[in-house]
């Protein structure tokens, strides 16, 4: 404490100073949820690893973003608009036994860092389906990830997640995201045009219709499951 509070203030560059003590302190924080909420434990060595991974990273692309915006002002402005964000989409119908969830998490490329597919019993409505894939999202991104932000065709579910007490039929399962939300430094929901989040439904709808119980999570689709369209 006393480096931290006054002697590194003393440092002749700070701008140079690269202690990852910030992001072990995040971490900390971090995984105290996931032990509070979630009952989930983490090594204390591992974190300590992640965190000083996290900043080097932090440092390494505040290095690099500089030198590509003096470059062309074009491709700083395609840059900012990229996120880090994770799509999502939930597939149900009346007749499946199942119901589908997909969700792709996507770095500021656009490049696919890790992908889901699951399905469970069919729930009630199709609304249903799509908080259903929310969840999922936020808990494995909790655990898998920085993420902080998330995407979806599905205009209802922002609605319900900025005003949950106007939806009283989905009470219990919006509690669960609530839950959720408060692990997330940073929590934002946005709407993004279904030709953005083609994949994710097709990740659900594959969930939805497959004829056992599917659980599947990786950075590729495996062999065994169908091609999405694009392939």
């Amino acid at each position: 404490m006393d480096y931290l509070f006054w002697r590194k203030n003393n440092i002749l560059a700070p701008d140079q100073d690269r202690d990852p003590y910030p992001w072990i302190i995040w971490y900390i924080w971090k995984v105290r949820n996931k032990k509070l909420f979630r009952e989930i434990d983490r090594d204390p060595l591992e974190l300590v690893r992640y965190a000083e991974t996290e900043c080097q990273a932090w440092f390494n692309a505040n290095e690099i973003i500089p030198q590509v915006a003096q470059t062309n002002n074009n491709e700083e402005n395609q840059v900012l608009s990229l996120e880090n964000i994770c799509l999502l989409d939930g597939s149900w119908t009346d007749s499946d036994r199942y119901s589908g969830c997909g969700w792709v998490w996507m770095d500021c490329g656009e490049n696919i860092q890790l992908m889901e597919t699951r399905n469970f019993p069919r729930c009630e409505s199709a609304l249903h389906s799509e908080i259903e894939a929310l969840r999922w999202a936020m808990e494995n991104m909790l655990q898998h990830s920085p993420c902080q932000s998330f995407g979806t065709d599905c205009k209802e579910l922002i609605a319900m997640i900025e005003k949950p007490k106007e939806w009283p039929r989905f009470a219990t399962e919006l509690e669960k995201i609530e839950t959720l939300q408060i692990c997330f430094l940073d929590f934002k929901i946005i709407h993004v045009p279904r030709a953005r989040n083609q994949f994710p439904d097709f990740l659900a709808k594959t969930a939805r219709t497959f004829r056992r119980m599917l659980l599947f999570i990786d950075c590729s689709i495996p062999v065994w499951l169908p091609r999405p369209p694009q392939a």
